[in-house]
C-alpha cells in the first residue's frame, strides 16, 4: 500500500501547487475510510514542500516518487523513497524519513533521543535510526532489493528540514556515529549535503522503472535472514529439547514439510501446561524450518515476550516475530508455516481502542491467522486465559479449522520441564486452586522443589533478592489488587503502588511510560532485564517467562472462605479494569491469574499471603508447613 506513487517532476509540481497533501489525504480516506489528523495532514504540506524544494535543487526530475509506503506485514510507512539508477546504470532507492523536529534532547537509552512529539517531550527512536531499520526491513524481506542478478541498490537517509544543530547536539553524539554513517541525519542547513548524497545514488534518471519494479515484487523473507534468525535460535542454550519435546518437535518438522506441497491447509494443535516446553519447542521448530527455506513467522499475543525475543534475536530478526494482530491485511498464504505460541492469547478480532471505528471489521483474529499461512502450528494452555477478551481455546480452533475444511492434528505435551521438573506442582496448584482435579492433594515437597510461605512480603523479597545475588533468575511478582499510578514522582522514579504495611514497592513501569532513568527497564523488558528485580512483576509483564525463583504477592482479589469451603472473588479488591468488567467468569480469569504467577518458577517459588484464610488452607493442603 502507498498513498502516492509518481514521477519526482509531477510531485515537485503537486507540492509547488500545494496539492500534494490533498491528494495524501484523498487517498488515505481511499484506503482507510476515514481521514488522516490535521497534525499528519500539516506534516505532509511541510515535509514533503520541503524535500521537494531539494529534488529541485538536485535536479532530479527524471525519478520515481512513492510516499506512505507502507511497509509489507507491518502498519509502518515510509515518508518518501525516490528511485532511479546510479552512475553504474544499476537500479537505485534511497528511502527519507522526514522531520519536523527543530531541537531534542538526550536519552538515556541505547537508540533513543527526546523530541517533542504529538504534544508531548517523549523518547523516539533517533530518524537515522528508524530508517535505517526500515531500510534493513525492506533488503530482508523484499525480493525487488535481494532477488535475481541486479537487486535494486537501497540506501537511506533522514532529513529534518526545520533543525539547526548546535554543539553537542544529541542528533550526532557519538553513539550514533556508527547509523549515521549508514544512514546520515541532514539538517536545515544541509540543502547541498543531501542533493549530492542523492545525486551519488541516483544521477541516471528513468526512476519510473526502478519504480515499478519495486511496486511488482513481492513480500517474501531473504535466505539471508532466515538463515540469520534461524542459526541464532539454533546457538541458544536454552532452547535445547529434551525427550518427548523433541517427539513432538519432529512431528512438526515432518508435517510441515509434508503439508507445504498439500492444496488442503494443515492446523497442528500442541497443548499443553505450564512449563512443557511450548516456548521452547516453537522457537526450535521456527529456526529449524527457517534454516530450511521455509518462510516462517512466529507470532503471539503479548508484547513482553516478543520484545524479549527481538532484543535476544535481534531486531533484524524482528521480521519474523509477529503479533496476533499483525495479518490483518496479509495476502493469502504469504507466510509458509506460521507458529503461534499462547495461543490462548488469540482474540475474537484485531481490532482495539486505538483503531478508529469508521476502520474497524468483524473479520475474526483466528481467520486472519489462518488466511496468511499455508500451515499453521498453535501452542496453547487453555487454563491461562487471563483476559475476557481472550477467546484462543483448543475446541474454538479445532471448530474453526474443521468448518473451512482444514486437516486438524492435535498432540499433547505432558512432561514438566519447569517447577524442577515437578509434575505434582503443578497438579497441586491446580487442585488448591480448584481449577481441575488432580490425585496431588497434597504437597509433600519430596520431588525437589523449592515451595515456601512467608509471614510477611519484606521477607518474601530478601529471600528473592538473594537468590538473584547468588546468580539466579528471579523476580517479583504481585496480583492485581493495587493501582498502577500512570506518572512519575518528580525525581523520576516509578510511585510505590504495591502498600501492604509499612512494605511500599513500585509496579514494574506502565508501557507508556517515558524518560525512565537507566536502572528502571521499560515493561516490556522487565522480565529479561537484571534491574527487574526491583519492582514487582504483574501478570501481563510475568506471562510467558520463567524464572529459577518467583516470588508471588497473593492479594484478596482472590481468598478461599473456609466456612463455605470455597474460592471467592472480589472485584472491590482488584484493580484490573479489563478483567473487572466480565461478569461470570471473574472468578475463573483471577484463578487462572495466580496459577499462570504459581508457576513460573523453575527451582522455588515463594508466596506472601494477604489473607490469613487463604493462606490456612494452602498450608493445610501442605505436608510441610
Amino acid at each position: 500500500m502507498r498513498l502516492y506513487s509518481g514521477t519526482s517532476s509531477q510531485f515537485v509540481e503537486d507540492a509547488f501547487r500545494n496539492q500534494i497533501a490533498g491528494k495524501l489525504k484523498s487517498a488515505f480516506f481511499d484506503y482507510f475510510r476515514y481521514y488522516p489528523s490535521p497534525s499528519e495532514v500539516h506534516s505532509w504540506q511541510n515535509s514533503l514542500r520541503a524535500i521537494s524544494q531539494v529534488f529541485s535543487h538536485a535536479d532530479l526530475t527524471d525519478h520515481g516518487i512513492l510516499l506512505e509506503y507502507q511497509l509489507p506485514l507491518s502498519s509502518k510507512r515510509l515518508d518518501c523513497m525516490i528511485t532511479g539508477h546510479d552512475a553504474q546504470s544499476r537500479d537505485s532507492a534511497v528511502i527519507i524519513e522526514l522531520k519536523q523536529w527543530e531541537k531534542s534532547e538526550v536519552a538515556d537509552a541505547e537508540r533513543e533521543v527526546l523530541s517533542w512529539v504529538g504534544g508531548a517531550k517523549r523518547e523516539v527512536l533517533h530518524p537515522s535510526v528508524q530508517v535505517n531499520q526500515y531500510q534493513e526491513y525492506l533488503q530482508d524481506t523484499h525480493t525487488a532489493f535481494y532477488e535475481g542478478n541486479n537487486p535494486v541498490r537501497l540506501s537511506s537517509c533522514s532529513y529534518l528540514h526545520n533543525y539547526t544543530p548546535f554543539p553537542g547536539d544529541p542528533i550526532f553524539a557519538a553513539k550514533f556515529d556508527t547509523v549515521l554513517r549508514q544512514s546520515p541525519a541532514f539538517t536545515a542547513d544541509d540543502v547541498d549535503e543531501l542533493s549530492q548524497f542523492l545525486q551519488q545514488r541516483l544521477i541516471n534518471g528513468n526512476g519510473q522503472e526502478v519504480l515499478s519494479r519495486i511496486e511488482e515484487s513481492k513480500y517474501r523473507p531473504s535466505k539471508k535472514l532466515m538463515e540469520h534468525v534461524g542459526n541464532v535460535i539454533a546457538g541458544l542454550p536454552e532452547y535445547v529439547l529434551l525427550d518427548e519435546q523433541l517427539v513432538v518437535y519432529d512431528k512438526i518438522v515432518a508435517v510441515a514439510k509434508k503439508g507445504f506441497h498439500d492444496r488442503r491447509k494443515t492446523v497442528l494443535i500442541i497443548k499443553g501446561g505450564p512449563g512443557t516446553g511450548k516456548s521452547v519447542i516453537a522457537l526450535r521448530v521456527m529456526g529449524e524450518l527457517l534454516l530450511q527455506g521455509y518462510n516462517v513467522h512466529y507470532a503471539t499475543g503479548s508484547r513482553a515476550f516478543t520484545t524479549t525475543l527481538r532484543k535476544i534475536i535481534g531486531t533484524r530478526g524482528s521480521a519474523q516475530l509477529k503479533y496476533f494482530n499483525s495479518y490483518t491485511a496479509a495476502v493469502h498464504d504469504v507466510v509458509d508455516v506460521l507458529i503461534a505460541d499462547e495461543a490462548h492469547r488469540i482474540r475474537k478480532t484485531s481490532q482495539s481502542r486505538f483503531i478508529r471505528k469508521e476502520d474497524r471489521t468483524d473479520t475474526p483474529q483466528i481467520s486472519e491467522l489462518l488466511t496468511a499461512s499455508k500451515m499453521s502450528v498453535f501452542f496453547i494452555d487453555d487454563k491461562q486465559i487471563v483476559r475476557p477478551d481472550e477467546i484462543g481455546s483448543v475446541q474454538y480452533i479445532r471448530e474453526y479449522a474443521e468448518k473451512h475444511n482444514y486437516r486438524v492434528l492435535e498432540y499433547k505435551l505432558e512432561a514438566q520441564f519447569r517447577c524442577n521438573g515437578s509434575e505434582a506442582f503443578v497438579n497441586w496448584i491446580n487442585n488448591t486452586l480448584d481449577i481441575e482435579r488432580t490425585a496431588n492433594v497434597l504437597w509433600n515437597g519430596t520431588e525437589g522443589f523449592d515451595f515456601q510461605i512467608f509471614d510477611s512480603p519484606l521477607s518474601l523479597e530478601n529471600s528473592i533478592k538473594e537468590k538473584a545475588q547468588q546468580g539466579y533468575s528471579a523476580r517479583m511478582t504481585a496480583g492485581f489488587c493495587w493501582p498502577w499510578t500512570k506518572g512519575l514522582n518528580p525525581d523520576g522514579t516509578l510511585v510505590e503502588d504495591v502498600q501492604i504495611g509499612d512494605y511500599k514497592r513500585p509496579w514494574n513501569a506502565r508501557p507508556e511510560a517515558a524518560h525512565l532513568p537507566p536502572n528502571i527497564p521499560r515493561s516490556n523488558l522487565w522480565a529479561y532485564d537484571s534491574n527487574g528485580i526491583n519492582q514487582v512483576g504483574c501478570i501481563y509483564t510475568a506471562q510467558g517467562f520463567e524464572f529459577d525463583y518467583v516470588g508471588i504477592i497473593f492479594g484478596n482479589d482472590l481468598v478461599y472462605d473456609l466456612d463455605q469451603a470455597a474460592w471467592e472473588a472480589d472485584k472491590n479488591h482488584s484493580y484490573d479494569n479489563v478483567v473487572k468488567r466480565s461478569k461470570d467468569a471473574f472468578l475463573d480469569l483471577v484463578k487462572n491469574t495466580y496459577r499462570v504467577l504459581l508457576s513460573r518458577g523453575l527451582k522455588g517459588c515463594y508466596v506472601y499471603f494477604t489473607d490469613k484464610d487463604t493462606e490456612r488452607f494452602f498450608r493445610s493442603r501442605m505436608e510441610t508447613r
